[in-house]
């Protein structure tokens, strides 16, 4: 009987993740101000202090890039890191905050790897993500690009694109040209509706996921976090040995 099925028949009982299992965070919006996250300083270290709570040794927080919404440059999110890192410090935290960036997929992110204006994390990995609403064009030769430019690109949320639901193939050629896949924890938790948590689920299962964040906006995706902690799927994720997160 697999882990999983052992799980739902009831023969298992698991205990509430211990988050520090992992070690850090990569996807969230923590420095105030600068997209659609945290909008101040007070927010954004409560936020801090949950992610403390619930384990967590690191953040590496990783907001939007969007030309026609988001203008953040490197020199934006890095003075807002030192800013928070010094409100963090005076506030007595522990937890090590690090920044990078969520890159959108289009053509300002391509003139971004040629300018080498590019936010990297871990081992020069970079977060990007698509379009919701259709797949865009192009996908192939920003990897392309990135890749060439000796980054090591990260799919964010892939359980979240309603034109990759079921495509296996179009999911695993990414991963054949050295994408790594990460996956919303809280979409376990049925947010962003029934179809997302069926393939986070699929992914999980088929050992696609490399990574996990929170894509943590507010308080609201903490908490929800927590309320996961049983969950089997996050059990099975968290005992990947090679899972991301534990390396970074």
């Amino acid at each position: 009987m697999s882990f999983l099925s052992r799980i739902f028949s009831g023969k298992s009982k698991l205990p509430p993740i211990d988050f520090s299992l992992i070690g850090a965070d990569m996807h969230s919006h923590l420095i105030p101000g600068i997209d659609d996250g945290a909008k101040t300083m007070e927010e954004s270290l409560a936020m801090l202090h949950r992610f403390q709570e619930l384990g967590f040794k690191k953040v590496i927080t990783t907001p939007h890039v969007m030309i026609d919404f988001y203008k953040n440059t490197p020199e934006i999110i890095l003075g807002g890191l030192e800013n928070l890192r010094t409100a963090a410090k005076e506030a007595g935290l522990a937890i090590q905050i690090e920044a990078a960036a969520e890159y959108y997929q289009d053509s300002h992110l391509k003139e971004l790897i040629k300018q080498e204006r590019i936010l990297n994390f871990g081992q020069k990995h970079v977060l990007f993500e698509l379009s919701f609403n259709d797949e865009p064009p192009g996908v192939k030769e920003t990897i392309f690009e990135l890749t060439i430019a000796g980054y090591k690109p990260i799919l964010a949320h892939v359980e979240r694109y309603p034109f990759y639901y079921g495509q296996w193939d179009k999911i695993d050629d990414y991963r054949t040209r050295g994408v790594l896949l990460q996956l919303n924890i809280n979409s376990l938790s049925g947010q962003y509706g029934p179809p997302v948590k069926k393939m986070a689920e699929q992914l999980i299962e088929r050992g696609w996921i490399d990574v996990i964040g929170s894509d943590c906006h507010h308080m609201g995706h903490l908490e929800m976090m927590d309320s996961l902690r049983k969950n089997p799927y996050l059990h099975k994720i968290v005992s990947k040995p090679d899972l991301l997160n534990k390396m970074l």
